[in-house]
């Protein structure tokens, strides 16, 4: 027990067991909301100043906010809900960890173990619904039990592919006495590996493949970031002249600006990156998963490449794209192992030349008049900022011209939800990456479809006077829905235009400033005006309504088939 603790004796029941186990763990903050089951460990929190707990305003909030936390600190983020509607609310929240390999430790109540079973109030099987959607999740029986779970589920949570894990507590095993247990110092988990050994011949592999390549790229996926590979990997492209492209998730992984850095892959990526996937012969694929908002056509993907994926999780090995090299390594340890073979840096290849020649540049489109460029917006806030915030977005037309716009210098400082593809989760993230980094601003750029799905949450940023700076682009629509409407359904435009609050009256009922802006010069004031505003502000960017995201490759299609304007 760590002797800074608050509780000084053995704990006396279970829930102080729990929250000593979670100190042990380094805990510091519980995103949450309390209700029946959980009365108890709320209880005891009221006497714990070792553990922050940060009140939201609804069940999928506290998981989010843990999980832009967890995103940004690289460490488990921790969220409590009660049981029954509290545990289901949570659902969400947790798949979306899960697809984007966020490590979380989530702590719903449970109805006393007698009652399980017996359609009890606010009972639910949440261990059985959420199975499929955490790397591994529990139910406490007996106190006894708990120290080696707590210990356990947070190793899970963060070692190898991290990922979620839930744990269940039954309200009589939180009320238990616990006969002097202490947490957990030990772990034994039969069968649980995180990361095999890297052999030798694997790294030659490797070397001798990028040696004999003509024109070689590397993939960076999220994997490079969650395991802490970003260092390593610039050191090695610096050595080999290797061009770079990234997945949505990948993004800081590499420096934006970096003259070899092409750009994001895929759908929605950049001219440059799609056509040095096409043509490379040799595609490095670091944790990445392949899904098909990356590989566009499977078959078609990269044809003329040896593709080698290097990936935590052996799961993703040959799952959607067929892999020349499969190798299950933690990335950084291969990398690590590479850059002695790299020897001293190497001349620009014509290969490296010309491909950093091809556009990276995405549409910047020319206002008309009156009306403000949604991509213009966003390089604003990236020259205010210097590209040093940390952002996190919606999901929709936004998040991609953030990703184009916005120019990521360093890991975790893009928080987005990249496989579920979550409305309403941005804003909610950006309360947890402000609670894990209050020393600089935090923006959370949204749509106003987006930001109606989880807008309660402005009273949790007012409370905790978070420096949450809110830039909602709105045009009027459910915008990424409406342009696949117009492109690919003949305008057919059902059930996307989409009403808004008069977003600067809605700030101030919260005591929150509220700006907008419809021009250029109005725009660059109002940024200026919220980096300078303490605490929370929201800004309103009345944007161009039907304007689209390009480049786009159709769904089904080769990722050489881009579409890359209206005309």
């Amino acid at each position: 027990m760590r002797e800074n603790s608050t509780i000084r004796q053995a704990p006396s029941i279970g829930a102080q067991l729990l929250l000593e186990c979670l100190i042990e763990e380094k805990v510091d903050t519980i995103f949450g909301y309390p209700g029946g089951a959980v009365i108890p460990i709320y209880d005891v929190l009221y006497d714990c100043p070792d553990i922050r707990h940060i009140l939201t305003r609804h069940e999928q909030a506290a998981i989010h906010a843990a999980d832009g936390y967890a995103r940004v600190t690289g460490r488990p983020g921790v969220a409590l809900v009660t049981s029954g509607p509290g545990a289901t609310n949570a659902i969400t929240g947790i798949a979306n960890a899960f697809m984007d390999s966020v490590p979380l430790v989530i702590l719903t109540g449970q109805v006393s173990t007698q009652l399980i079973g017996r359609d009890s109030f606010q009972e639910v099987n949440i261990y059985g619904m959420t199975m499929d959607v955490t790397k591994h999740n529990y139910v406490v029986r007996n106190v006894a039990e708990l120290p080696r779970i707590i210990k356990e589920a947070f190793h899970i949570a963060s070692t190898g592919r991290p990922g979620p894990v839930l744990i269940d507590l039954p309200k009589d095993v939180m009320t238990a006495t616990t006969g002097g247990l202490l947490p957990a110092e030990h772990l034994n988990i039969r069968g649980y590996q995180s990361a095999p050994p890297i052999i030798e011949e694997e790294i030659a592999q490797v070397w001798d493949s990028i040696m004999q390549a003509q024109r070689p790229v590397i993939l960076a996926g999220g994997g490079v970031i969650s395991s802490g590979a970003t260092e390593a990997l610039l050191s090695l492209v610096e050595l080999t002249g290797i061009p770079v492209v990234s997945t949505l998730m990948g993004i800081g992984a590499f420096p934006a600006r970096h003259p070899w850095y092409l750009g994001m892959v895929g759908m929605h990526g950049t001219f440059a990156a799609n056509r040095a996937v096409h043509r490379a012969d040799l595609l490095l694929c670091l944790g990445t998963r392949f899904n098909d908002r990356v590989s566009g056509k499977a078959q078609s993907f990269s044809p003329e490449s040896l593709k080698i994926h290097v990936d935590i999780d052996s799961a993703e090995l040959n799952k959607n794209i067929p892999a020349g090299i499969g190798i299950t390594a933690d990335i950084r340890e291969l990398l690590n192992r590479l850059l002695p073979l790299a020897g001293s840096r190497r001349n620009p290849s014509s290969w490296l030349i010309e491909a950093t020649e091809w556009p990276k540049k995405v549409p910047y489109y020319s206002n008309e008049e009156g009306l403000l460029s949604p991509g213009e917006v966003i390089s604003l806030l990236d020259r205010h900022t210097q590209g040093k915030s940390i952002v996190a977005t919606d999901v929709g037309q936004h998040q991609i011209w953030t990703a184009h716009h916005y120019k990521f210098a360093r890991p975790r400082r893009f928080i987005t939800s990249g496989g579920l593809g979550t409305m309403g989760f941005g804003f909610p993230a950006a309360i947890g990456a402000a609670i894990a980094d209050p020393s600089r601003p935090v923006l959370c750029i949204t749509g106003d479809g987006s930001f109606q799905m989880n807008l309660q949450e402005m009273m949790t940023a007012v409370d905790y006077n978070l420096p949450i700076k809110i830039a909602i682009l709105n045009n009027g629509y459910l915008g990424m829905v409406r342009q696949w409407q117009q492109l690919f359904y003949q305008k057919r435009y059902s059930s996307v235009q989409i009403s808004s609050p008069d977003y600067v009256t809605f700030a101030k009922s919260y005591g929150v400033t509220g700006l907008r802006a419809s021009t250029s010069q109005e725009a660059e004031a109002i940024i200026q005006q919220s980096l300078n505003t303490p605490g929370p502000v929201l800004m309103e960017f009345n944007v161009k309504e039907e304007q689209n995201v390009y480049p786009m490759v159709p769904p089904g299609e080769s990722n050489d088939r881009m579409i890359t304007s209206d005309d």
